[in-house]
């Protein structure tokens, strides 16, 4: 099981639209998208959960694509922390 992190998202993207973007590489195990707490729009950052061979087909096909005109970046995460509160 690998980790995917997705940067670059639009504010309008919701949750099954980007599940539904990548279950066409594979299964979606897992999906968190930030959002904001007042508005519920999506603060352009998530991660999901693929199988290895089906995380990198996603990877391959999404990475640089244009998605309700952003384009978005999607790179397997790192384990590194990155800003916010410990």
């Amino acid at each position: 099981m690998l980790t995917m992190l997705v940067r670059g998202l639009p504010r309008s993207m919701t949750q099954p639209l980007l599940e539904q973007l990548f279950a066409s590489h594979g299964r979606v195990f897992d999906l968190q998208m930030s959002r904001d707490l007042f508005s519920g729009e999506c603060k352009g950052f998530a991660q999901l959960k693929m199988e290895g061979h089906q995380a990198r087909a996603a990877i391959a096909a999404l990475n640089g694509s244009e998605q309700q005109g952003s384009h978005i970046r999607v790179s397997l995460d790192d384990g590194k922390r990155r800003g916010g509160r410990r």
